[in-house]
């Protein structure tokens, strides 16, 4: 049974979700980086679902979920040695790492590349709904494709409710970025995808990384599109003046200060303590919140370039791109 266009549900019923995946549906789930787009990984029909729902190029490959570091094998062919070292460290965590690919994943998954996207989310919702399952679970933001990632079930309806039957609700997410993706090239650690983990925390592990720039096209991880997370509204980074005449339509994002140029009602402030978790956490909330303001622009402000700040000045530097 697919789901034909109904009003969606938002609940915390995991059986309810867990029918609905089975019968091939695609669902809305909570992590703790950002809400995802549900589908069992193994069936391309549902896979195929993700992409139309989403409106996703199918050249952006998805990530598949899981319960635990034991089921991984179920889905790649091995683990190298770094990885496990991570996987023992951070899984379940906003790590996703690109391991080589088990013939059991369909080529649609991975965008016909050799290795496949895998994460453990730290969200017990989602956790016990993954155990429960006979199948790991691809899915990607569950967002228009392009547009600010969820980090609340109430964001998911918004704009995907009319095309999804169930929304499983587990609250505001805790981290609000992506999952930082890496990957494996001999002995050398590679971070495709600045995310919710910082590239300092992997490297206590593993020792120096090596950072990928993110592509245009043909990517190698998801989240590498070199134009994403876009506000409807023109997005553009504060370089220390605003010349727009008409202040009062601008709307500004700012790391801890409001900018004295603009009235306070236009301005969010990620995290007056400075605190890098927090700005993450609210970062893609209150760029949905700016793009909802009565503003012809937003203004964005940089954060320094270190800890999570380092991905999310990536996530404002993508917005800013106009594809």
């Amino acid at each position: 049974m697919y789901f034909c266009g109904l009003m969606t549900i938002i609940g915390t019923d995991i059986q309810q979700a867990k029918i609905f995946l089975e019968q091939g549906n695609v669902v809305g789930i909570p992590t703790e980086t950002v809400y995802g787009l549900a589908g069992n990984a193994f069936d391309i029909e549902a896979v195929t679902k993700i992409f139309e729902v989403k409106n996703r190029p199918t050249f952006d490959p998805l990530i598949v979920h899981t319960d635990s570091i034991e089921r991984l094998s179920e889905f790649v062919q091995f683990i190298p040695e770094k990885a496990l070292l991570l996987a023992q460290k951070f899984m379940p965590g906003p790590l996703t790492m690109l391991l080589p690919k088990h013939p059991s994943i369909p080529d649609l998954v991975t965008s016909g590349l050799d290795t496949v996207a895998v994460r453990i989310p730290n969200h017990p919702l989602t956790l016990e709904l993954l155990r429960s399952l006979a199948f790991p679970l691809a899915a990607p933001s569950a967002n228009p494709f392009g547009y600010i990632s969820p980090t609340s079930a109430q964001h998911v309806a918004k704009q995907l409710g009319e095309k999804i039957p169930y929304i499983l609700d587990g609250g505001e997410c805790q981290i609000g970025l992506e999952s930082t993706i890496i990957g494996f090239e001999n002995e050398e650690v590679i971070v495709y995808r600045k995310g919710g983990l910082a590239i300092e925390e992997i490297e206590k592990v593993v020792g120096k990384v090596r950072v990928n720039s993110h592509s245009s096209s043909n990517p190698k991880a998801p989240g590498m599109l070199k134009s994403h997370y876009s506000p409807r509204k023109d997005l553009l980074i504060f370089r220390g003046e605003i010349l727009e005449e008409n202040k009062n339509k601008i709307g500004y994002l700012a790391f801890q200060k409001y900018n004295p140029e603009l009235p306070r009602e236009n301005q969010l402030i990620l995290s007056e303590s400075g605190d890098y978790k927090e700005a993450a956490k609210y970062l893609f909330a209150y760029m949905r919140q700016l793009d909802g303001m009565d503003i012809d622009k937003i203004y964005v402000e940089l954060l320094p370039e270190k800890d999570l700040g380092r991905a999310i000045n990536d996530r404002l530097k993508r917005a800013a791109v106009k594809a």
